[in-house]
């Protein structure tokens, strides 16, 4: 039996699916300034902004395509599969994308601390992926430790004398669902990343003995 193609692959978008993401980013750009599309018929400046538009896009399209890698990587996908997927090999995929070249940090080890003075106590879990860590997370919030920081396979965890709650939602465009889960004690782990944002909340009961 013969390999399949990319174009056969179940990972990959039908021509009929590409040709929908770019008709929706191309539409977008265009409808979404205010009066951007008619005044392009007679207005120089609205090339202008259209330029801007298109940029923003750019910008936004680059994020998302770095954040659904890194997300691709928390559900276990190699490197290999991931270069098959951009077209490109392995190498040029790791060097491209991997975080440890963009962010300039020293990885999470860094910011684990055992109770340093004036500090509470840190960990880190690591490896974890997008299939386990919700359950590990809820272990870790009954024994009194809370997501601070996160990353690609990993979540930097603060100890408390409370039990905590630890709550993923997919991405969604505007923050009405935010601000709804802040209504309810629910905090915004950082900034919300594609496509997952993490969210704590602290208990009135105390953190179980580990």
């Amino acid at each position: 039996m013969t390999a399949p193609t990319p174009e056969q692959s179940p990972t990959s978008l039908t021509a009929a699916e590409a040709a929908a993401v770019r008709d929706a980013v191309a539409e977008a750009v265009l409808g979404t300034p205010t009066g951007l599309r008619a005044n392009l018929e007679s207005d120089p400046d609205a090339y202008l902004r259209l330029v801007g538009a298109s940029r923003t896009a750019a910008e936004e399209t680059s994020r998302l395509l770095r954040d659904s890698i890194n997300g691709a990587r928390a559900a276990g996908h190699s490197w290999d599969a991931l270069g098959r997927v951009l077209g490109v090999s392995r190498q040029a995929a790791q060097q491209r994308f991997s975080a440890a070249s963009h962010t300039g940090s020293a990885g999470p080890a860094a910011a684990a601390h055992d109770g340093e003075p004036g500090h509470p106590r840190r960990k880190v879990l690591s490896p974890v992926t997008a299939f386990d860590e919700m359950a590990i997370l809820a272990i870790e919030g009954r024994r009194g430790w809370h997501v601070v920081d996160y990353g690609t396979l990993y979540h930097v965890l603060e100890a408390s004398d409370r039990q905590w709650e630890h709550r993923r939602l997919l991405w969604t465009p505007g923050n009405a669902a935010r601000r709804h889960l802040e209504a309810e004690g629910w905090r915004l782990v950082g900034e919300t990343t594609f496509p997952w944002g993490y969210y704590t909340r602290a208990l009135d009961s105390a953190a179980e003995p580990a």
